[in-house]
């Protein structure tokens, strides 16, 4: 994944950037107009928090793109057109919103969770019901985690986890880095890019190539729908509801995220569709026929059984900047495997080096993975500032683009930025200055928001809307 022009840029935070930016298609010149600003870093094996102000950088940087009339010209001037925080970005990274007078729940199900197998160790991915039920039914006990436990140490982790996965559920047996870069999906991962930006269709659907951003409010008309959940999905289309798209989250009846949705929901609009049912379906295919932007986390086979493939999706919009995103990657035999920011840690070896390395207070056989979910708020920036170079590319060519990335290849991009800094300074404590000062108030209750970890010169960055529950809007654009 590295390039020529990173041998001008030698730190990590620089690096990941180029890198980033050469994937994007982006002029290497623009680079030089990215300050990063802030000290200190997160506690990890891993560079996490030079990945996460260099991923907020791109999205930025993609930005300042759109609104200018490019990198290469009269469209930014000056080096510090993109200025990313590095203790924001790293607090991003984590949640961005401190409630004023309540309670979070628990961000995780009380039987997920890291396990002892009879060979090595296994996470169980269970916040979803239908997850923890699969998980359970290849267990054949109860949800009570002392029965989990004893149940999971009979089996050998591989083998629990490929019974899991044929279930329907989710899991990942720990894997060290040489074991990943020998599997078959850990093979894939290396010989595929880090992401893809393609044109594709004709030519725009309804108004793509009239669209022109206004650089106060860039993506200002631009319509978003967000088919995506926990967590990387959400995080790029809260980036761009940020910079004024029309945002619209659809979910299914029965889902919630009460731990995330204050946090993700913010300047979205959320409503719920039952695309078993031909009615909602229906609703489905002509909010995606107006759609500018469509941002999805769905495996493959599962829209195409909605009728909802590539070639049916690029025939209802033709202009569509369609962004894909799965966790393991798009070849390979685990292509299209559900998996979650902690699964593929477990997969790809990022939590065997966590236990390995770091001095922890803790037993030296359990899996310690990132301080902060980094693959999917780094992949969420990604998918964003993919989102923003194929609006721009559309404006200039009036066709559609259709990007894919993976949590995988994230990871892989961490995992080759080299050894974290485990002996830097740490990040300095928040203060009243790193909020807005405005309480936001969400559903929930009030709440403080961070300030934003990029800026872009003459495009702030802001929401319209408070943070507020799923199913809690109408499914139709404004």
């Amino acid at each position: 994944m590295t390039t020529p022009d990173t041998a001008a840029h030698p730190t990590p935070d620089r690096r990941f950037l180029a890198t980033l930016w050469h994937a994007l298609g982006g002029d290497p010149a623009a680079l030089d107009r990215v300050t990063f600003i802030g000290a200190g870093s997160l506690p990890a094996v891993y560079p996490v928090t030079d990945l996460a102000v260099a991923s907020v950088a791109a999205a930025g940087l993609a930005l300042a793109g759109l609104t200018g009339a490019g990198l290469t010209g009269a469209g930014l001037t000056g080096a510090d057109a993109v200025v990313a925080d590095r203790r924001l970005a790293s607090a991003w990274f984590g949640y961005a919103l401190r409630p004023l007078g309540w309670e979070l729940p628990p961000v995780w199900d009380a039987v997920a969770g890291d396990y002892r197998a009879a060979d090595g160790s296994i996470r169980l991915h269970t916040n979803a019901p239908h997850h923890r039920a699969a998980a359970l039914s290849v267990l054949s006990v109860p949800a009570e985690r002392a029965a989990v436990a004893r149940a999971v140490a009979a089996w050998p982790a591989t083998e629990l986890e490929t019974a899991v996965v044929a279930a329907g559920g989710c899991a990942a047996a720990m894997r060290d880095a040489a074991a990943w870069a020998a599997h078959p999906q850990g093979r894939a991962v290396a010989a595929a890019p880090l992401l893809s930006l393609d044109e594709a269709g004709q030519g725009t659907g309804q108004g793509g190539g009239a669209w022109r951003p206004n650089p106060a409010r860039p993506l200002a008309g631009i319509r978003v729908l967000d088919l995506t959940r926990v967590l990387a999905g959400p995080t790029a289309t809260r980036f761009l509801a940020g910079c004024g798209a029309q945002v619209l989250r659809i979910d299914p009846p029965d889902w919630e995220e009460p731990a995330l949705a204050p946090d993700m929901t913010l300047g979205k609009r959320c409503a719920r569709l039952n695309l078993r049912a031909a009615d909602d379906l229906a609703t489905l295919r002509r909010l995606l026929a107006g759609a500018d932007v469509l941002v999805h986390g769905y495996r493959p086979d599962a829209l195409a059984r909605l009728g909802l493939d590539a070639d049916s999706r690029r025939a209802l919009n033709p202009g569509l900047v369609d962004i894909c995103l799965d966790a393991y990657g798009w070849t390979g035999p685990w292509a299209g495997r559900r998996g979650f920011d902690s699964l593929v840690q477990m997969s790809c070896g990022i939590a065997e080096a966590g236990m390995r390395l770091l001095d922890r207070d803790r037993p030296r056989d359990r899996p310690t993975p990132l301080p902060v979910q980094a693959l999917d708020h780094a992949t969420g920036y990604i998918l964003a500032a993919m989102a923003l170079r194929g609006l721009a590319r559309r404006r200039e060519t009036g066709r559609g683009m259709v990007g894919r990335t993976s949590l995988a290849a994230t990871a892989r991009l961490l995992m080759e930025g080299g050894a974290g800094r485990l002996d830097a300074p740490p990040l300095a404590p928040e203060t009243d200055a790193d909020f807005n000062p405005v309480v936001e108030q969400t559903t929930w209750g009030p709440a403080r928001r961070l300030r934003p970890p990029v800026a872009v010169a003459g495009a702030p960055l802001a929401w319209d809307r408070p943070a507020s529950p799923l199913g809690s809007a109408s499914a139709a654009w404004e």
